[in-house]
């Protein structure tokens, strides 16, 4: 029988090949149904079929067949059958991720900022610089790197305070806020202006005190004063500084003097 092409996975799933798939639609349909005849007598639990954007086409033909739709690229779409009834399929990602930052200055001032445009209904009130993690970095590059563009102002990771994880955010999913510590290496603000209406240092009392600041941020601000928070900490078999990030306890973690990648 003239079958997809495929792999396997550690899970009983089955991967058709997706640069083997064949150009014409009804080609694929045929070599779909027998394969799926095929690889349901050979015990398989699932089936994930990525369409290259170039075989749109084909995913009418993967409908009829019971696939359903999984997650998208840029490029690409995948879908899943399910060929037994116990076979799990792990949904895909659920969570966004971001961070803001408590910067406080010698003067104990905060460096606080209020955004151009209100979110999800709430007023603009004053805040912490911060916003989403790139994919792929890490939270102390990704935390520096957005105080940076929002407000111009350099500085160092010190510590995760706390973190909220928040339902039914953008699109639906979910999102993990963390709130980090950061100590300001310079002291100019330079706006982003596209975002940013306002920013300015103020005295971190006056920021406390303020009817214009959320009690959510009042309350995170406290929390980065009073207590100590998790540092970046190494652990051994886990060396790749470019795949892993872990923040432990002060007893556990590593030198500020050593991260050399926020300056």
């Amino acid at each position: 029988m003239d079958l997809l092409d495929s792999t396997t996975n550690p899970f009983r799933g089955v991967v058709p090949v997706p640069e083997a798939l064949p150009a014409d639609p009804e080609d694929f349909r045929d070599r779909l149904e027998r394969s799926l005849s095929a690889w349901r007598d050979d015990g398989f639990g699932v089936v994930w079929l990525e369409l290259p954007i170039a075989r749109a086409s084909h995913v009418p033909v993967a409908v009829d067949a019971g696939f359903g739709f999984h997650h998208s690229g840029a490029d690409y779409l995948l879908m899943t059958l399910r060929l037994s009834d116990e076979a799990t399929i792990p949904p895909f990602a659920t969570h966004y991720i971001g961070a803001g930052g408590v910067v406080l200055n010698a003067d104990n001032e905060l460096l606080a900022v209020r955004e151009r445009f209100g979110r999800r209904g709430r007023p603009r009130s004053l805040k912490l610089p911060g916003g989403a993690l790139d994919q792929g970095e890490h939270l102390e590059e990704g935390v520096v790197r957005e105080v940076l563009e929002e407000t111009g102002v350099k500085t160092r990771f010190q510590e995760v305070v706390c973190f909220r994880n928040q339902h039914e955010y953008r699109y639906g999913k979910s999102d993990i806020y963390f709130v980090c510590r950061l100590t300001p290496l310079s002291q100019e603000i330079s706006m982003q202006a596209e975002e940013i209406e306002e920013c300015f240092w103020i005295p971190v009392d006056q920021y406390l005190a303020s009817d214009d600041v959320s009690p959510f941020n009042k309350h995170i601000v406290r929390a980065a004063l009073d207590t100590n928070g998790l540092v970046p900490a190494m652990m051994d078999g886990y060396s790749d500084p470019d795949k892993y990030e872990f923040l432990m306890p002060h007893v556990y973690g590593r030198s500020f003097d050593r991260l050399s990648a926020n300056g």
